[in-house]
């Protein structure tokens, strides 16, 4: 908590990222997303990844004269990511076809260990005017922890909920950014080039981190992510090179209510309730030693032992190593694989770890 009293939090820094990141005390943010720019491959004019011509007042990727100095911008930021990230935080980078690998390659080389890597598919992307390629209608999102062995954060209840008590998965469908959540310059067109939906953000940011943590943005753009962040009552801190983007992601920013219900937090891993040992229940009277308790199918069956081991024929052990034993499986969940009979129906164990654990 000291650390975070150090950092310049709900504040857009105008700058470098680098620089701005340096300056930043380690192990101090909670999350990170990024969406460093394209390096798109200049030959001729400059294109963006749906193949339409860019214009030069929007061509802020041009300021790479070959890969090996975007590689070498990418790691420097990179290192300074997973310095200020705490080792329970992750990375979120978002790109497309042209930087994505090269920005996956960088990362897995400074130590960063890749969790996942999603497709956000375009329900709605820009058609490919040549017709010389298919149309370019996904970006890469690569989600990574700060190390192998990190203990990262996901909120797998949450995502669960969120996706009507089915796992997330993967590919994630959202339309690109229009409407009035796209932010429009004096002239009427397009503020900035790559300004993506909230919708996108609200997913990664309720998916890794709490109520009160710290989201950074090394490439804040016009600040969707200190919106979404301050809408979900994260912190933030966004770095900009613009000002004209800055400016625009403050008053962005100063126009969104955050949640002030702590009822609308996201919903609890279970990963993180207060462990219970099957023991505990055995010895609470919830389940009593010489009680039978079988598989969903009734096709497997074991007795509760006075110390909270289960007996099955020549099978002795924990709810999980008979469970496994008994299924030839590595592995096995005895809080959901093994039920008890109440009233005519199977119940899982589960059920009864319930009421031992404290009600926050």
């Amino acid at each position: 908590m000291g650390r975070e009293l150090d950092l310049p939090l709900d504040t857009v820094l105008v700058g470098d990222c680098i620089t701005a990141m340096a300056a930043m005390p380690p192990a101090s943010v909670h999350a990170v997303f990024a969406d460093p720019p394209y390096n798109l491959q200049l030959s001729g004019a400059l294109h963006r990844p749906d193949n339409s011509e860019v214009d030069g007042v929007d061509a802020e990727w041009d300021r790479f004269p070959d890969l090996a100095a975007y590689d070498a911008f990418t790691r420097a930021w990179l290192t300074e990511a997973r310095r200020v990230l705490r080792r329970d935080g992750t990375l979120w980078v978002i790109g497309s076809y042209h930087n994505i690998f090269r920005v996956g390659a960088i990362l897995q080389d400074l130590g960063f260990w890749i969790l996942n890597d999603i497709v956000w598919r375009k329900s709605n992307p820009m058609p490919n005017f040549r017709g010389r390629r298919f149309t370019n209608a996904h970006e890469t999102l690569i989600w990574a922890a700060r190390g192998k062995e990190a203990k990262y954060r996901f909120n797998y209840e949450a995502m669960k909920s969120l996706n009507d008590e089915l796992q997330m998965r993967s590919d994630w469908t959202f339309p690109l950014c229009t409407g009035q959540e796209r932010l429009r310059g004096e002239d009427g067109g397009k503020l900035h080039p790559t300004q993506k939906p909230e919708a996108l953000l609200h997913r990664v940011i309720l998916s890794c981190t709490q109520p009160g943590e710290v989201v950074l943005d090394p490439f804040f753009g016009t600040g969707t992510t200190g919106a979404v962040a301050k809408r979900l009552g994260r912190r933030y801190i966004g770095i900009e090179r613009e000002d004209q983007y800055a400016h625009a992601a403050r008053a962005r920013i100063a126009a969104v209510a955050p949640v002030a219900d702590e009822r609308l937090a996201a919903t609890p891993s279970k990963r993180e309730a207060p462990r219970v040992a099957f023991g505990a229940l055995v010895e609470a009277g919830l389940i009593a030693p010489g009680t039978m308790v079988w598989d969903r199918a009734r096709r497997l069956s074991a007795t509760v032992a006075a110390d909270g081991s289960l007996r099955s024929g020549t099978e002795r052990g924990s709810i999980h190593r008979v469970g496994a034993a008994l299924t030839n499986a590595p592995s096995c969940n005895g809080w959901t694989f093994w039920h008890y009979e109440d009233r005519g129906r199977l119940l899982p164990l589960d059920v009864l770890r319930a009421r031992l654990r404290p009600i926050e």
